[in-house]
């Protein structure tokens, strides 16, 4: 009797945890790589050691209020929600699963959370310099195809994001720089009938409208020596974002999931 009374009390107080556990706020989540990541939250004296690098995700938090997460209410059903930013440098879906990044995501997930997953950037690593990175195009549809599914095995709602472009361009015009890697995702969308936003067309729309030497100076991090403490020589880099330009991306991806909101409420 004392052991059903005990297994009867473990049994209730599981299901009062597992109640309080619940959310009542959704949940945006970012998986994603460099481009994505939240570099202020993630070095302790930013100004001094990254700034102006910033990804796009960073920028996204501008856009976590009332006014503006009223403008998603057919994705949220509400004008409140939390941003969680997973995204981290130098992952690919692969290396984001394998080191357990997904896993932890996933075990947090609730129905009305949403997962933002923008990835390609490392998948596409020759797998001769990064091989813990690199993996072809079929199989990054696979880790796609995995994220996608067990989202919404917990009730939530996968978005792909095709990756931003990077500055590449020939004769004046824009380069799609992702190939076969962004083909793969759109492919995955339309078979999986999962929302994707073309980011990478966006941007190369953008940055064709802004004009090569202005992304270039502006947008991406191209650093002249002695301007900023970070990088006091100066930088080259047609991959990573500065300041505008992560706010140029953002404010992309947040008109985009407007767009998506408003057809989820027709």
């Amino acid at each position: 009797m004392n052991n059903l009374i005990t297994g009867l009390v473990v049994a209730l107080l599981a299901i009062i945890f597992a109640l309080k556990a619940q959310r009542d706020v959704p949940t945006i989540f970012m998986v994603g790589d460099s481009t994505v990541m939240d570099y202020e939250n993630y070095y302790e004296n930013y100004q001094e050691k990254a700034f102006p690098l910033t990804g796009w995700g960073q920028s996204f938090k501008a856009y976590m209020n009332k006014d503006s997460l009223a403008l998603l209410t057919g994705l949220l059903h509400g004008d409140t929600a939390v941003l969680e930013n997973r995204a981290i440098g130098g992952r690919s879906t692969r290396s984001f699963f394998q080191e357990g990044r997904w896993r932890r995501i996933y075990d947090e997930l609730q129905a009305g959370d949403i997962v933002l997953i923008q990835m390609g950037h490392n998948d596409a690593t020759p797998a001769e310099i990064r091989p813990h990175r690199a993996v072809t195009p079929t199989a990054y549809q696979e880790f796609l195809r995995l994220y996608v599914s067990q989202t919404r095995e917990q009730g939530a709602t996968p978005i792909l994001i095709t990756p931003v472009n990077q500055n590449e361009w020939e004769d004046g015009e824009i380069q799609n720089s992702h190939g076969a890697y962004y083909r793969a995702m759109v492919a995955l969308g339309q078979e999986m009938d999962c929302t994707v936003i073309d980011l990478t067309v966006a941007s190369m729309q953008k940055f064709q409208e802004s004009g090569p030497d202005y992304v270039s100076t502006h947008y991406f991090m191209n650093l002249p020596a002695g301007k900023y403490s970070s990088n006091p020589d100066g930088l080259k880099d047609n991959t990573h974002l500065q300041t505008e330009g992560g706010q140029v991306v953002a404010q992309l991806v947040f008109d985009a999931l407007k767009g998506i909101a408003a057809n989820v409420t027709k």
